[in-house]
C-alpha cells in the first residue's frame, strides 16, 4: 500500500507511543463532557442536516433532509392503475425484507402454522445483518442479569428508549441466544463448551457473544438455511412499493415491483395478506449529510416510507448512528465497517501525534464525535486524500493477548485489509465515522404492531428500542427478539382476521396532503436503490 510521507511520519509516532498507550487507561468523560462533545461535533446535532416534516403523522417534527425528500415525494403508483382484484400471491403473513429480522419473523410465523411469504428487493440475506461483525449481546452469564443489561441500554440511548421495548429486548435476550445456538449458529466457545463473551462500548459486563468477526454473516447463514429448509416462499429481486389496506384500514398486503425488469415499466403484482411485517432494514444508502456508509446496497429507508404513507408514525427519525470506526484508507473500501470488537479487544484510538485521546469503549456516539473533533478543531487528523482520519492501533491486540489472537478472533477484518497489502497485525489503520445504523424508525407496541392494525415492524426499521444511540451487539439481538415476536404475533393476528375489500385510498389521501401543503416534488419514493453513476436518473 502506498502511504503518503505524512501517513508514514504519523505512523512512526503511533508505533513509538504504543507501549505507553497500551498501559494507559484514558479517563472516562463525565456526563456533562459527553453532552458538550455531542452537541458540538455529532452529526445528529447539526441543524444543517435536518428539515421539518410538513405532512403526515409526524408533521412539525424534524427529519434528515434526505429522508424528508422521500416523505414528500410522489408515490410510484401516482397516476398508475392497479387491479387489486388480480391477486398474484395470497398468504396469511407477508414479510417485506429478507434480512435477519424478516427471516426470524417468517420462521416463527411458519412455526405457528401460518402461510408465509418473504418478498425482498435483492436476495434473502442481502441485508445489514450480513454486515454486523462484532457480536450479539445477551445477559446469560453468572454475574450478569437482564436488569444490568437494561441499565446499559437505557444509558447508552440517553434514556430516550421506550422502556417496554428495552425490557422485552433484555428479558428475551438469553432465549434468543439459545434459539440461535439450537438452530446451528457457530458461536465462539471455550473448550468446555461455554460461550466466550467480551465487552462492548457502554457495557458493564462481558455479554457479547460472537462468531469470530463475522457474527452477522453466521447468524444470517443459519436463518437463511432455516427459511429454505422450511420451504418458505421467497420472492427475490422484487420490491414492495406500496402497502395495501382493506376498507377498514387494516394492513392487507402490498403492491410489488419486479426489480429485474425496467423499474419504470416492470411488472407490478398484488400480494394479499392478513398481516404484514415490515423488515426492510436501514437507510445508510441515503448517505445522510454526505457520509459514507457500511450498509448494504438496498438500505434506502423503504419501510419507513411505506409505513408512513399508510398511517404509521415515526419515532426518533432524526437519530442516526455514525459508527466511529469506518475505513478511511484505502479508498477502495472507504466507509466499510471496522467492528467495535477491535476496540473491545484493546486497540485504542490514536491521533496523528500518537496520543490516545479518548477511552476506546465510550459509547459509539461519543467516540464518533471525538474522532470528528480530533480531525477538525484539534487539527490532529491524518490526511488520507479523501479527508482527515485518526488511527486505530490494531497491533495492540496481539501485544496484549498474545501473537495470533487477531488472526483467530478477527479473521474477516484481517483478510479485508490484506487484499490491499495492509497487515493490521503489524500496522495501525486509519478510520473515520461511517453512517451505520438507523436508530429511529416506525413506532411499535411491545408486540411489534404499529398504529395501523395488522401492520408489524421488526429490525432496523423500528424506532424506540435503542433511544438516541445504540450499543454494540444490540442490533443483532433486536432483529432476533423483535423479529421472532413480530412473526408470532402476526401469525396469531392472521388467524383472527377476515379481510375486507382491498384499497389504495391512503395513497390518494397522502397525495392530497402533499398538494394541500404546497409540495410539488419531482421525486418518487420509495427510493429502492442508490444512484452513483454521474448523470444517472435516481431510482
Amino acid at each position: 500500500m502506498n502511504y503518503t510521507p505524512e501517513m508514514l511520519a504519523s505512523m512512526k509516532k503511533v508505533e513509538a507511543a504504543r507501549e505507553k498507550n497500551i498501559a494507559l487507561e484514558p479517563r472516562r468523560l463525565t456526563a456533562q463532557e459527553k453532552e458538550a462533545l455531542l452537541k458540538e461535533y455529532h452529526p445528529d446535532y447539526k441543524d444543517v442536516g435536518f428539515t421539518t416534516i410538513r405532512v403526515g403523522g409526524n408533521k412539525g417534527q424534524k427529519a434528515p433532509v434526505e429522508l424528508n425528500d422521500m416523505l414528500e415525494a410522489h408515490s410510484r403508483l401516482k397516476d398508475v392503475s392497479v387491479d387489486l382484484s388480480n391477486i398474484a400471491y395470497d398468504v396469511d403473513v407477508l414479510v417485506i425484507g429478507g434480512g435477519g429480522a424478516g427471516s426470524s419473523a417468517a420462521i416463527e410465523a411458519h412455526e405457528a402454522g401460518a402461510s408465509v411469504m418473504i418478498v425482498t428487493k435483492l436476495r434473502i440475506g442481502d441485508a445489514n445483518t450480513m454486515m454486523a461483525e462484532g457480536g450479539i449481546q445477551a445477559a446469560d452469564k453468572p454475574g450478569d442479569s437482564p436488569a444490568l443489561h437494561y441499565l446499559d441500554v437505557m444509558g447508552g440511548g440517553h434514556y430516550a428508549n421506550r422502556p417496554e421495548l428495552v425490557r422485552k429486548l433484555v428479558m428475551d435476550g438469553p432465549s434468543a441466544i439459545k434459539w440461535l445456538n439450537e438452530l446451528g449458529v457457530e458461536f465462539d466457545k471455550a473448550e468446555d463448551g461455554t460461550m466466550i463473551t467480551t465487552h462492548g462500548g457502554g457495557t458493564c459486563r462481558k455479554r457479547m457473544h460472537a462468531a469470530a468477526d463475522y457474527s452477522g454473516a453466521e447468524i444470517m447463514r443459519t436463518l437463511r438455511d432455516e427459511v429454505l429448509n422450511r420451504r418458505i416462499p421467497v420472492v427475490d429481486f422484487t420490491s414492495a412499493i406500496e402497502l395495501i389496506l382493506d376498507e377498514n384500514g387494516k394492513a392487507a398486503g402490498a403492491v410489488l415491483l419486479n426489480m429485474e425488469q425496467n423499474m419504470e415499466t416492470g411488472e407490478m403484482m398484488v400480494a394479499r395478506a392478513k398481516t404484514v411485517v415490515i423488515a426492510t432494514g436501514g437507510a445508510g444508502r441515503m448517505h445522510y449529510q454526505g457520509f459514507p456508509t457500511s450498509n448494504h446496497y438496498g438500505a434506502t429507508a423503504d419501510g419507513l416510507i411505506l409505513g408512513y404513507r399508510a398511517g404509521a408514525k415515526l419515532l426518533y427519525q432524526d437519530t442516526l448512528q455514525y459508527h466511529p470506526t469506518g475505513v478511511a484508507f484505502p479508498q477502495q473500501i472507504f466507509g466499510a465497517l471496522v467492528t467495535e470488537k477491535v476496540r473491545s479487544m484493546g486497540a485504542k484510538l490514536i491521533n496523528s501525534e500518537g496520543e490516545a485521546y479518548i477511552h476506546p469503549l465510550e459509547t459509539r456516539d461519543v467516540n464518533a464525535a471525538a474522532v470528528i473533533r480530533e480531525c477538525s478543531t484539534n487539527g490532529k487528523g491524518v490526511d488520507t486524500g479523501m479527508g482527515k482520519a485518526v488511527w486505530l492501533d490494531t497491533p495492540m491486540i496481539d501485544q496484549i493477548h498474545g501473537k495470533g489472537t487477531l488472526e483467530k478472533r478477527l479473521p474477516a477484518m484481517l483478510r479485508m485489509y490484506l487484499k490491499y497489502g495492509i497487515d493490521i497485525r503489524e500496522v495501525p489503520i486509519l478510520i473515520y465515522p461511517t453512517l451505520h445504523y438507523q436508530n429511529g424508525g416506525l413506532e411499535i407496541t411491545e408486540d411489534g404492531q404499529t398504529c395501523v392494525e395488522n401492520l408489524f415492524v421488526a429490525g432496523e426499521a423500528v424506532g424506540g428500542i435503542h433511544g438516541r444511540n445504540r450499543l454494540m451487539g444490540n442490533s443483532l439481538l433486536d432483529i432476533i427478539v423483535f423479529g421472532r415476536s413480530a412473526g408470532q404475533h402476526a401469525a396469531k393476528k392472521a388467524r383472527l382476521t377476515q379481510l375486507k375489500d382491498l384499497t389504495l385510498s391512503h395513497v390518494a389521501a397522502y397525495e392530497a396532503q402533499l398538494k394541500d401543503a404546497g409540495i410539488d416534488s419531482d421525486a418518487v419514493s420509495p427510493k429502492l436503490l442508490p444512484t452513483y453513476a454521474r448523470g444517472a436518473k435516481p431510482i
